[in-house]
């Protein structure tokens, strides 16, 4: 079905759930809240998805991909560790997130419209304008939602200062 093999299904099934874990975070906490269970679901299912795009990518961008997820989980995931409950490390936590999360989404969204509906997919060529507009739409809602994501956190900073 949709010409994804059996370790494709286990690479999808496996980070399907860090979609709406993400979704709900951000419209819930404005970012990925990475010490709450929808945090742990969201690492969890990243990291299957991230680990197991090396064993099924067909491009080297996707293993850049999954490469640099991973990275950014890690550096999300485990700042405060290393920089303690700082600024700093809240920012860090934030922007890795996010980015993460949008490197989630980009070959999601390009990986449906290539596959659905199966056998006619939306889209055959990766220069097709809705695929390029789709992308293009994912790299504004990241920038709008980090700019919003600092904003926030630095007017939250100036409150508690004060």
């Amino acid at each position: 079905m949709f010409g994804i093999s059996p370790l494709g299904w286990v690479h999808t099934i496996g980070s399907l759930p860090a979609i709406p874990a993400a979704l709900y975070m951000f419209a819930r906490h404005g970012r990925i809240v990475p010490r709450s269970p929808l945090g742990a679901v969201y690492f969890v299912s990243m990291l299957i998805g991230a680990a197991t795009v090396f064993l099924v990518a067909h491009q080297s961008v996707s293993i850049g991909i999954g490469a640099i997820t991973i990275l950014l989980l890690l550096a999300g995931y485990g700042i405060e560790r290393i920089l303690g409950s700082t600024r700093l490390a809240r920012y860090i936590e934030t922007i890795s997130l996010s980015l993460s999360a949008f490197l989630l989404m980009l070959p999601t969204v390009t990986e449906i419209l290539r596959r659905v509906p199966d056998g006619h997919p939306l889209v055959t060529d990766l220069k097709s304008p809705l695929l390029l507009g789709a992308q293009g739409t994912l790299l504004v809602i990241l920038v709008v939602g980090l700019a919003a994501q600092i904003i926030y956190l630095v007017k939250r900073n100036r409150v508690v200062a004060n």
